[in-house]
C-alpha cells in the first residue's frame, strides 16, 4: 500500500486481514516488575522490543502510550522512536497514544512531531483531546491529510471522571461528546471505506447514548483488565460496531515476557472480537 493512501483505507485493510485488534504498549512500572525487569531504560527497552518482535507482524494496530516512555527522558524517547519505526516496518499501524490538545502553533508542533513524515516519531495516527474546541485540532487534522495519517479524538472515555465534561450539555443542546462526534462525522463525510478521523469511546460504557455513526474508526479501550469483553461491543456500538478497533493492553501484556504467550493472547482476543462483530 502506498503511504499516501488515507489512514481509514489502510486501517480497514489491516483490520480485515490481521483482525480488528489494537494492542497497547504500556510499559508501566508494575508491568516491568511482573516481567522480571527493572524499572529503568534497560527494562523499558527489553519490554518494548519483546512486544514489537512478538506482535508487530500480526496485529492490525500497536498503540504505544507515550507517557510511559517520556518518563525516562531522552533515552526513553529514543526507545519509542525505534519501536515506532520497527513496528511500521513489520506492517503494524502505529497509533501514538499521546492525547495532545492545544491551540495554534503549539498544536501545529504536536502535529509535526507525530504526523510529519520526516519526524522520528512519525506514526500512522495519534490520539487528540478536543476540549479546547474541536477547531483547535485543525493543524493536526490538516497535517494528517497531507501525510495519509489519522487521528483519534476523545469523545466518551472509559474513566468515570470524564462524564462531568463529556456528558455536559453543549451550547446548542445535546452532550458535548455528541457535538464532538458530529464534528468528526463532518470531517469523514464521503470517505470510503471509512474516514480517517476516529473517536475514542470506552467499551465499558454500556449504552453509549450517542450517535456513533461518524463514518470513521472507533477506538474502544476497556477490553480485558478494565472489565469489558468482546461480547459487550455490539451493545455499546450498535450498527457502528464494524468500525470498532478494540484496544487491549494488560489483557495481552500480562502474558509476557514469553513471545508465544503474547501472540496467543492477541490471537484469542482477535478471534473473540471477530465472532462478536460477525454476530452483531
Amino acid at each position: 500500500m502506498s503511504p499516501l493512501e488515507p489512514f481509514g483505507t489502510r486501517l480497514r485493510q489491516a483490520m480485515d486481514t490481521r483482525g480488528p485488534l489494537c494492542v497497547g504498549v504500556d510499559p508501566h512500572a508494575s508491568l516491568l516488575t511482573a516481567w522480571g525487569l527493572n524499572d529503568d531504560v534497560n527494562g523499558l527497552e527489553r519490554f518494548t522490543r519483546t512486544v514489537v518482535e512478538a506482535l508487530a507482524d500480526r496485529v492490525a494496530v500497536l498503540k504505544p502510550q507515550s507517557a510511559f516512555f517520556e518518563r525516562f527522558g531522552s533515552r526513553g524517547i529514543a526507545v519509542l522512536e525505534k519501536a515506532v519505526e520497527e513496528s511500521r516496518d513489520a506492517g503494524a499501524l502505529v497509533l501514538m497514544d499521546a492525547k495532545r490538545g492545544d491551540i495554534g502553533s503549539t498544536m501545529g508542533a504536536y502535529a509535526e512531531a507525530f504526523l510529519r513524515k520526516d519526524s522520528p516519531l512519525f506514526s500512522d495516527a495519534v490520539t487528540l483531546s478536543p476540549y479546547l474546541g474541536f477547531g483547535s485540532l485543525r493543524p493536526a487534522l490538516d497535517q494528517a491529510v497531507l501525510s495519509g495519517c489519522g487521528v483519534f479524538v476523545l469523545a466518551l472515555t472509559s474513566n468515570p471522571e470524564g462524564a462531568e465534561v463529556q456528558r455536559a450539555t453543549a451550547s446548542g443542546g445535546g452532550s458535548l461528546a455528541q457535538l464532538m462526534l458530529n464534528h468528526m462525522a463532518d470531517e469523514n463525510a464521503g470517505a470510503d471505506p471509512m474516514g480517517s478521523v476516529g473517536a475514542v469511546v470506552g467499551a465499558t460504557l454500556g449504552d453509549a447514548g450517542v450517535d456513533l455513526d461518524i463514518n470513521g474508526p472507533l477506538l474502544a479501550p476497556g477490553i480485558g483488565a478494565q472489565g469489558a469483553t468482546p461480547a459487550d461491543l455490539p451493545g455499546v456500538f450498535g450498527a457502528a460496531v464494524r468500525n470498532v478497533v478494540p484496544s487491549v493492553s494488560r489483557g495481552v501484556l500480562r502474558h509476557g515476557p514469553d513471545a508465544a504467550a503474547l501472540r496467543g493472547a492477541a490471537e484469542r482476543f482477535a478471534d473473540e472480537i471477530r465472532v462478536a462483530v460477525a454476530g452483531a
